[in-house]
């Protein structure tokens, strides 16, 4: 790898605009969310014709309350300014719960229910019965399925990606992207290691990171990410910032990763030469770094590939698609990203899509460029993965000159 481009100053920060109506409408929805992720089960299980006895009432009630406001106080103590990882855990398994409870609460509650109306089984009393085991059921069912697929070690998603600029000397050249692992207050040391070796049976040629590494500061979070620098590649290992980098102090996660041997493209550019052909690899800075206030941090697309030969096939790591547009309009082949999680608990994909131009998988956009977006490596937040199973990805890529082989999944 030949590294042709540097990274440059970050220029002066605009003003911040005064806040719109619809955002601080949106700083209400924190104090709303919980109220409805609680009271909404609250009622479709215990309230809405079960006639259960007084006592189970009672309790059932009480555990919502006790949900209700332990969940943002765990919140408020695990990720505000005291930063307690055990009150953080439980907090965000509490969100993870509620949210499956009340999303099946609401689409059980409805469509069981005028179901067993439609065919006539029991009285109304039974049928909220009914309702409410089928809640409960599938929501243990979920969140115990949620649970394994987020602890476990991703699967390897293996495709195959056709980039006609590519010279010949450079197909079947093997990128392994990694993403968005989110390190945080569960442990998770063992399975980064166990993670780490399966990218290494992928005997990859450039290895990614784009970024999400953590929640939580480099120092306080070492022990997790340390694994990554076992990695192999035979030509590099490259990185380049998330959005989450920038909560937690994101220059201590740069030299880090380059104190692990990963190669941080903060904004500039290197050269993969192969078989007498070229791809250019850049990389970005996490767009919020431009409102970060770091010295530095910022996105400058242009700045990343200055004095790279236009004739030559770019791969770009940016941590966002959205970033994609910008990508397309400089005329890059193949952009990787990977902060949606692919939506993590269903049906939370919706949300994602509304600020990202892609869930998961690979996509085009414009004329040329091909965007790539992952569904991670870990998790964030809640401990669950509904759905929305987490991948290593292999991207084998192509000429023109070779003949495409299809895409799959490997274990």
């Amino acid at each position: 790898m030949t590294d042709t481009s540097s990274t440059r100053p970050a220029e002066s920060e605009a003003p911040a605009p005064r806040p719109s109506r619809l955002r601080r409408l949106m700083r209400c929805i924190p104090l709303i969310a919980p109220v409805l992720l609680w009271a909404v089960p609250c009622w479709v299980l215990l309230y809405t014709g079960q006639h259960w006895p007084l006592p189970a009432t009672v309790v059932g009630t009480v555990l919502f309350v006790l949900g209700l406001v332990g969940m943002p106080l765990a919140m408020a103590r695990g990720h505000g300014r005291r930063q307690q990882d055990r009150a953080a855990i439980v907090g965000d398994t509490l969100l993870g719960t509620s949210w499956v409870l009340f999303i099946w609460s609401v689409l059980l509650g409805v469509l069981l229910r005028l179901a067993l109306t439609v065919a006539g089984v029991g009285e109304g009393q039974d049928r909220a019965r009914i309702v409410t085991w089928a809640v409960l059921g599938t929501t243990a069912v979920l969140l115990g399925w949620g649970y394994a697929e987020a602890r476990r070690v991703p699967r390897v998603r293996r495709l195959d990606v056709r980039l006609p600029r590519l010279g010949a000397g450079l197909d079947g050249l093997r990128v392994v992207l990694v993403t968005d692992t989110h390190y945080g207050p569960l442990d998770r040391a063992r399975w980064s290691a166990r993670a780490c070796e399966k990218v290494n049976t992928l005997e990859a040629d450039l290895v990614c990171h784009t970024g999400d590494i953590a929640d939580g500061t480099a120092e306080r979070r070492r022990a997790q990410a340390a694994p990554l620098g076992t990695v192999r590649a035979t030509h590099a290992r490259v990185y380049v910032t998330g959005n989450h980098e920038y909560y937690s102090e994101a220059q201590g996660w740069v030299d880090l990763m380059d104190e692990l041997g990963w190669e941080p493209l903060r904004n500039r550019h290197l050269l993969l030469e192969r078989g007498g052909d070229a791809l250019v690899v850049a990389g970005v800075d996490d767009v919020t770094a431009e409102s970060s206030g770091l010295a530095g941090h910022r996105a400058p697309l242009a700045g990343a590939l200055d004095g790279a030969d236009p004739d030559l096939p770019v791969l770009l790591l940016a941590h966002q698609p959205k970033f994609v547009d910008r990508a397309a309009a400089a005329g890059t082949d193949l952009q990787l990203s990977g902060p949606t999680p692919g939506g993590q608990i269903w049906p939370f994909h919706p949300r994602v899509r509304l600020g990202q131009p892609a869930l998961a998988g690979l996509s085009r956009h414009g004329t040329r460029a091909l965007l790539y977006t992952s569904r991670g490596t870990g998790f964030w937040g809640p401990p669950f993965r509904v759905f929305a199973p987490s991948e290593i990805t292999l991207l084998v890529l192509r000429s023109p000159h070779a003949q495409a082989e299809g895409s799959g999944v490997d274990g």
